[in-house]
């Protein structure tokens, strides 16, 4: 993996019901694939991609979450793995992703699907963004 491009982690053992209609293949494993054979056809990806076992979301799945050195971390679930649009989104997130100071987008900034799945926002540990609020004891 390159350390200059946002990593783009999918969770493969999340199930979302309907992997009965799918051969047993769960909805993260489909999602992943999705993703992958969409790549295939786009020439404008700016991101490093990779499966994790388990990424302990289970009550929302399915789960994506991208990160870069120096940027904020982002995790978003109940993405439909059968849903171009999802597809998209995650892949047009990581442009969006590396233009913007330290990562931080704001909600009307993401792509519509990734408005409403966030689960979190995680500013990197040498953020200097405004929403950073030392505690001071």
């Amino acid at each position: 993996m390159d350390d200059s491009q946002p990593i783009l982690s999918i969770c493969t053992r999340c199930r979302d019901g309907r992997e009965a209609e799918y051969s047993d293949v769960r909805g993260g494993a489909r999602l992943a694939k999705s993703i992958l054979m969409k790549m295939q056809s786009r020439f404008d990806i700016s991101f490093d991609l990779r499966g994790i076992a388990c990424m302990s979301q289970c009550k929302r799945p399915c789960i994506a979450a991208i990160c870069a050195t120096g940027r904020f971390t982002y995790m978003f679930g109940d993405l439909d793995p059968e849903n171009p649009t999802s597809i998209d989104a995650l892949l047009d997130f990581p442009s969006l992703y590396l233009k913007a100071p330290e990562g931080f987008l704001e909600r009307k900034e993401r792509p519509k699907p990734l408005q409403k799945s966030i689960l979190a926002r995680i500013p990197s540990p040498i953020s200097s963004s405004a929403i950073v609020i030392p505690l001071n004891m």
